[in-house]
C-alpha cells in the first residue's frame, strides 16, 4: 500500500469514499483482532474493546465535524474543555470502583490538569488561542484522568490486600489516614511510572502526538521538540498532582471502604 495522498500533511487521507472505507475497514480489523487476542489471552475484555473502537470512531467522527465551530469561539472552547473533564471524571470514577462510580474523581482529574494547563497559558509558552489550547489541554486531562484510575485502583487494592497491616497501623496508634498511607503510598506512586518511563524514553522509543502535530502543522523539528518538551515536563506535575490526590481521597475514606476488612 502506498502513502497517503491527502492534501496538505496529513498522515490519513479521507478526501474520497474510498479512503474512508479503507480507514474503517483497517480500524474494524485492528479491534476485531484486539478482542481475538483478549478472548484467546482469557483477559476478559474483548467485548469492551469493541465498544471502545466503536465509540472512538463515533467520537472522533462527531469532533472533526464540530471542531472547527468549537474553535471559532472562546465560549464553545471553554464549553469543550469543561465536557473533556466531566468526562474523564466520570470514566476515573467508573472504573476505580466499578458499578457505583464517584464524583469525588473529578477532585485529582481537575486538580492534576487545570492547574498545570492555566500555568502554561500564562506563561505564554503556549498561545492564548483555541487551537493551541484544546489539544494541549486534553492530553493533560486524559493523563490526569489514567493517573487517578491507576492510583485509585492500585490503593484501593493495596487496602483490601493487606488489611492486616492497616490494623497493625492502627493498632500502634496510628489514626485511620496515616495507616493507610502507609500502607499503600507505593503501591498508589506505581500509577506515576508509565509516564516517568514515556518521559525518560522520549526521542529514543516513541515520538508523541504532540511532536508528531506539531511537526505537521509547520513547525520545525527543534519547535516541536521544544513543544513536546513542556508537555511531557507538565504531564510530570500533572500525574503527580492527580496520584497524590486520589491517595489522599481513599486514605480519608471518601472513595471506597477500606475500613471494612475484605471478605
Amino acid at each position: 500500500m502506498g502513502p497517503a495522498t491527502g492534501s496538505g500533511s496529513s498522515l490519513v487521507s479521507v478526501g474520497s469514499t474510498a479512503d474512508v472505507v479503507r480507514l474503517v475497514l483497517v480500524v474494524s480489523l485492528l479491534a476485531l483482532a484486539a478482542a481475538a487476542v483478549h478472548r484467546w489471552g482469557g483477559l476478559g475484555h474483548s467485548g469492551a474493546t469493541l465498544t471502545a473502537a466503536g465509540r472512538a470512531t463515533v467520537q472522533l467522527a462527531v469532533v472533526g465535524l464540530l471542531i472547527a465551530a468549537v474553535l471559532g469561539s472562546w465560549w464553545l472552547t471553554l464549553g469543550f474543555v469543561a465536557l473533556m473533564l466531566g468526562v474523564a471524571s466520570v470514566t476515573a470514577g467508573r472504573r476505580v470502583l466499578p458499578g457505583r462510580g464517584t464524583w469525588w474523581a473529578a477532585l485529582p482529574v481537575c486538580l492534576g490538569a487545570v492547574p498545570v494547563g492555566l500555568a502554561l497559558a500564562v506563561s505564554g509558552v503556549i498561545p492564548l488561542r483555541p487551537v493551541a489550547l484544546v489539544p494541549i489541554l486534553g492530553i493533560l486531562i486524559g493523563n490526569a484522568m489514567t493517573a487517578t484510575t491507576l492510583a485509585g485502583k492500585r490503593t484501593l487494592d493495596a487496602l483490601a490486600t493487606r488489611h492486616g497491616e492497616f490494623e497493625a497501623g492502627q493498632s500502634i496508634g496510628l489514626v485511620d489516614r496515616d495507616a493507610a498511607l502507609l500502607v499503600a503510598r507505593e503501591d498508589a506512586a506505581l500509577a506515576l511510572v508509565p509516564g516517568m518511563d514515556q518521559t525518560r524514553t522520549v526521542g529514543l522509543v516513541t515520538l508523541p502526538g504532540a511532536f508528531v502535530g506539531t511537526l505537521l502543522g509547520g513547525a520545525t523539528p527543534l519547535e516541536a521538540a521544544a513543544v513536546q518538551l513542556v508537555v511531557l515536563a507538565a504531564l510530570l506535575l500533572v500525574q503527580a498532582l492527580a496520584v497524590v490526590a486520589m491517595l489522599e481521597l481513599v486514605a480519608r475514606g471518601r472513595i471506597g471502604d477500606y475500613g471494612r476488612r475484605a471478605d
